[in-house]
């Protein structure tokens, strides 16, 4: 137990949170696509702040523990214990983490045994979703009114959240900390040099594409080999292409199983991607390197000199396989995949952690309520590795300008989901990777590997 605990710094939070509550700004809330909902007045907003949060400042709390189990190991489980060491200074509440490679495996066995951490980070909201139904999850709505959080999230994340419980839907958890994939990078540099421009249509992607291809490039640096999960990449694709190309709820219903691999929508994805990689010479390497590349090193050609592929779709997380001298907004950029429909303009798909509740006391209480806000996250994003899923986000803390960069997007999107496999049952995720690797090199036909993959749902 920390002997020492800071009241200023639990009176600086709580007028952070309580700002945030009352006067948050952003994207708006509503529907998915991104229409305006009514906000909470000040008064509303103010009243719902929880109280278990407000206490713990107090001190109310304090030498109480809460355990917290997760996915956060070696740099990242510096991280997060550095950036909840201030919950702890400001409450006196013990934060005891233990992070582990095999969460999935891991927390199953610990709940089936009774033995569930307090809280837990969940990478996959499909995991949680599982213990939700059967209510061993805590409904967090019991502590967490809606007009508090809709004050400190835009409507999709709140969406995302909302699984079904015993009995009826539940607030499942609270988004902490997310990363976003909808991205293509580039060589600014070359890029720059050789004329071309940031396309902002899929029109214009498909103009810049062909112009590489004709300037005697291959557009496309590609790799999906990642060992077990080999086609993860090349499924976020996909991803991508559903969410700009139909609705929300078309996107909601096909993660669901209700709507079928084997639908023209799914189809009419699939041979988007085919028509954008799989077309003699619009990828470096072809359709064998394709698969056979792994999905760190194939943005590697991008940075010879001169590139031998031009365009990368990847997730922020991308840059950390790049080459250490390579220098943002000089040696790269990137900008958002459009949208294949342009009425889809604004999508944005992403990951990230949701935390779960097992054990309902006050001093765990707080501890979610303090994640719903941005500035608890601001030590992490000083540093890197966290993007903010928050209202409240102030993107100038940043400390990375292309995190900043991404943020800002986020913060506008229109419509936010998160990726297909994480919330897939396992089975279907699985043959989702299969399938499609199959038939990217060749093995399959978009109709047979899409009937397999239904045939595992």
């Amino acid at each position: 137990m920390r002997q020492h605990w800071w009241r200023g710094t639990a009176a600086i939070f709580a007028g952070m949170i309580l700002l945030a509550a009352c006067t948050s700004t952003g994207s708006p809330s509503g529907s998915p696509d991104g229409s305006t909902a009514e906000q909470p007045s000040a008064s509303q907003a103010a009243a719902t702040v929880p109280q278990e949060l407000t206490d713990a400042l107090a001190g109310e709390y304090s030498g109480t523990t809460v355990t917290a189990f997760g996915p956060f190991v070696d740099e990242d489980q510096a991280k997060f214990e550095t950036m909840v060491k201030v919950f702890e200074d400001a409450t006196g509440i013990d934060v005891k983490y233990e992070g582990t490679k095999q969460f999935e495996q891991d927390i199953s066995v610990r709940v089936d045994a009774d033995n569930a951490p307090d809280v837990a980070d969940f990478p996959q909201p499909g995991l949680l979703a599982s213990f939700a139904k059967t209510g061993k999850a805590v409904d967090l709505s019991s502590f967490l009114s809606a007009d508090y959080l809709e004050a400190q999230y835009v409507q999709s994340w709140l969406d995302m959240a909302t699984m079904p419980g015993p009995s009826g839907n539940v607030t499942a958890g609270v988004w902490e900390r997310v990363n976003a994939k909808s991205f293509i990078w580039y060589p600014k540099k070359a890029f720059d040099a050789a004329g071309y421009e940031v396309p902002t249509t899929w029109q214009e992607l498909t103009d810049l594409t062909a112009q590489i291809q004709a300037d005697g490039d291959a557009p496309w640096c590609v790799g999906i080999e990642s060992g077990v999960a080999t086609g993860w990449a090349a499924t976020d694709l996909i991803n991508d292409i559903m969410l700009g190309s139909q609705p929300p709820e078309a996107y909601d219903e096909w993660v669901a199983g209700t709507l079928a691999f084997s639908s023209p929508e799914v189809k009419a994805a699939w041979q988007t991607m085919a028509d954008m990689w799989l077309e003699p010479g619009q990828v470096f390497g072809g359709t064998q390197g394709i698969v056979s590349t792994a999905f760190g090193d194939a943005p590697a050609p991008m940075f010879t000199d001169p590139p031998k592929c031009w365009l990368h779709r990847q997730g922020n997380f991308i840059t950390s396989f790049f080459p250490q001298t390579a220098v943002a907004g000089v040696d790269y950029d990137f900008f958002p995949l459009p949208a294949v429909d342009d009425s889809r303009a604004g999508y944005m798909q992403v990951a990230g952690d949701i935390w779960g509740m097992f054990h309902d006391r006050p001093e765990v209480r707080a501890l979610l309520a303090w994640y719903t806000s941005a500035k608890h996250l601001e030590p992490w994003m000083a540093t890197g590795g966290a993007l903010s899923p928050h209202k409240d986000v102030d993107t100038s803390k940043y400390g990375q300008p292309v995190e900043q960069k991404i943020g800002d997007l986020l913060k506008s999107a229109t419509a936010i989901r998160f990726t297909s496999g994480d919330q897939m049952p396992g089975p279907v995720r699985t043959a989702f990777w299969k399938e499609i690797t199959s038939f990217i090199n060749g093995d399959e036909t978009i109709d047979e590997a899409l009937a397999n993959i239904d045939q595992a749902q």
